[in-house]
């Protein structure tokens, strides 16, 4: 999880990375569209429908149950769906990577949405005293705990029964590797459906590691006979192996391919190959299920991908798709899909934010990244969506769904009456970001009606949510928002091209104006009431570059707009003005923690009952609709 990368890797980047895909089959992308990192979100459009949701908020001056006791380094989550839950698992330490002391956490939730407060499912382990690495000479272990590191968290047995796993691993200092296969080892223990688990026990210990100072007995001590069939399941497993080759002995053989290639993930092709990807977008095919790897590991022709996490899998709708960060930075966090699990022809959007770091720390990267899926054989949830989870910033750990098929295109204009929708069918075409103190969801307005609920309390980040509509040059976008208040709080409307460039800017601010962007800066266009309704027409012109404003039925003016795009794909609601850093040349590491960084702002909250969409009728055929 360092940015030190591995030598093979690095061969692998430089060598292998030039080989040409002639004569060997792999996975490319063949699309023509990349991201741009001077911007968070990468000028991707969104897929369609993806909900993102922070699951653990990171809060050191205010520890509790909820936020994991307030440690502050939340990283490298994984993700199961088991007996009609999901199971989240993530590492954590006080402050910073391969900081000690570490352990893993663990939530759950039953639609994704709600998620129990963590629990400690492998607590930090006391490494006795005198420990050395023979590759590290004097250095020795004195009053040091482990720290945690495992790139494969959750196994389901042939019999039904969930396990989940960790890494127990030595950092004799905050730069040396705890993945160097000089640790302790791995443990194992169940999940059971009472929410309760079973004894820790380990699994495979390092040949360094002597067994007799072990805290833990091995997995054959134990006297269920059915949990030690599922332990030797695993181990029996090439694909749940090869994603331990960091952690375990160099030449343990149990795995498959021993080069240290970092992050293994996989998806099983219609003729039962095997696709693997690494870090870097390094990847190869196996043609026995993963029991070897006999083709060159290249980097995947035309995918960019620096050290950060890539995800595969095969969709619900028999297509493929792979999610991670495309480019050299850990932002944005993209999707790409295939028809056939070779050839990738787009690159969507999933998580475009970078909230603001609140607590610096040791490797704590910028940007939405480690993503990890739900692994073959570790379910499938109802709802057939793609679900992914990812740490923000090494420290807030958050959850995305995507619907399936994946698009990005929308086919009809937004007629959202939040009122007269089906329970659950309200978002289904909306993009919604959404904090522990800053939701966004369906909710109760005043009136006992339901709508789009913004509720804000989060000093340093917003609720934000989008709905993508058929691009067009002239579009009249209608919507009702109630403001609760009209003395602190945000509400921002942006018009946006399909790059998420904004050319109109209407806000409820916090001294009761309802007002526009105007170039550097902003014209009131009225004064707005706490608890009234405000019916919002605005009629947009993109070759005029002006709009019209009507305001419950009267207009207000028309006003040009504060920048210039060729068409509208994009409206945006954002309770929070837009940000910036970090840029690509912001310095990769942050030393620092925000001033006030477990405060609060007051709540505010603004209410959305509809949005209704439509392109005038001269206007037909002026853009794409």
């Amino acid at each position: 999880m360092s940015k030190h990368i591995a030598p093979l890797a690095a061969t692998a980047l430089t060598v292998l990375g030039s080989l040409s895909a002639r004569g060997q089959e792999t996975i490319r992308y063949t699309g023509t569209t990349l991201s741009n990192v001077d911007y968070h979100h990468g000028q991707l459009r969104p897929a369609i429908g993806t909900h993102t949701r922070q699951v653990l908020r990171a809060n050191r001056e205010q520890p509790s149950a909820a936020n994991g006791e307030g440690w502050t380094y939340n990283h490298a989550p994984m993700l199961a769906y088991w007996n009609g839950q999901f199971y989240l698992q993530y590492l954590s330490n006080p402050v910073g990577e391969h900081v000690p002391p570490g352990r893993t956490l663990l939530l759950t939730s039953k639609d994704g949405e709600t998620w129990t407060n963590p629990t400690v499912i492998f607590p930090p382990y006391k490494i006795p005293d005198g420990v050395t690495k023979p590759d590290q000479p004097g250095k020795v272990a004195k009053d040091l705990v482990a720290v945690m590191h495992q790139r494969v968290g959750f196994y389901v047995s042939k019999k039904n029964r969930l396990l989940t796993l960790g890494y127990y691993g030595i950092a004799l200092d905050a730069k040396d590797d705890p993945n160097d296969g000089q640790g302790i080892g791995r443990v194992v223990r169940e999940v059971l459906p009472n929410g309760k688990f079973g004894p820790i026990y380990f699994l495979r210990n390092n040949k360094t590691w002597d067994k007799s100072k072990s805290t833990y007995t091995f997995y054959t001590s134990s006297k269920d006979k059915g949990f030690v069939a599922a332990c030797e399941e695993i181990l029996a497993s090439p694909l749940m192996m090869q994603q331990m080759v960091e952690e375990q002995d160099r030449d343990d053989p149990l795995i498959p391919l021993k080069k240290e290639y970092k992050a293994f993930s996989y998806y099983h092709l219609p003729d039962n190959r095997v696709v693997g990807l690494w870090k870097h977008a390094l990847t190869t095919i196996s043609p026995d299920g993963g029991k070897t790897w006999p083709n060159p590991v290249v980097r995947a022709p035309k995918f960019v991908n620096s050290n950060a996490k890539i995800w595969g899998q095969r969709t619900s709708d028999g297509r493929y798709a792979t999610v991670y960060n495309p480019s050299e930075f850990r932002w944005p966090l993209g999707i790409s899909t295939s028809e056939n699990g070779l050839d990738y022809t787009d690159l969507w959007l999933v998580h475009g934010e970078i909230s603001p770091m609140r607590y610096g720390g040791n490797y704590k990267s910028y940007g939405p990244q480690y993503v990890r899926g739900i692994q073959e054989g570790d379910g499938t949830p109802p709802d057939k969506k793609l679900w992914v989870t990812y740490s923000l910033n090494k420290e807030d750990i958050w959850i995305a769904s995507v619907p399936v098929p994946v698009r990005a295109k929308a086919e009809t204009q937004a007629n959202e009456v939040f009122a007269q929708l089906p329970a659950g069918q309200e978002l289904v075409n909306w993009n919604t970001y959404s904090l522990v103190q800053a939701p966004v969801e369906i909710g109760k307005l005043p009136d006992g009606t339901k709508g789009l609920v913004f509720k804000d309390s989060d000093k340093f980040d917003y609720a934000k949510a989008e709905r993508v509509i058929p691009e067009a040059k002239k579009v009249v976008a209608e919507f009702s928002v109630v403001p609760a208040q009209n003395d602190k709080g945000l509400l921002q409307i942006e018009f946006q091209d399909g790059k998420g460039t904004p050319a109109v800017q209407l806000t409820f601010d916090a001294e009761g104006n309802f007002r526009h962007k105007a170039g550097a800066r902003f014209k009131n266009i009225t004064k707005y009431q706490a608890g009234q309704q405000y019916d919002v027409r605005v009629s947009l012109d993109a070759d005029a570059r002006s709009f019209a404003v009507s305001i419950n039925g009267k207009p207000s003016g028309t006003y040009i707009f504060f920048a210039p795009v060729a068409s509208f794909e994009r409206i945006m609601f954002r309770t929070g003005e837009a940000r910036h850093f970090p840029t690509p040349d912001t310095p990769a590491d942050q030393t620092y923690d925000l001033p006030q960084a477990g405060e609060s702002d007051p709540l505010a909250t603004f209410y959305l009952k509809s949005l209704k969409t439509s392109v005038p009728e001269a206007a037909t055929g002026s853009a794409a609709n």
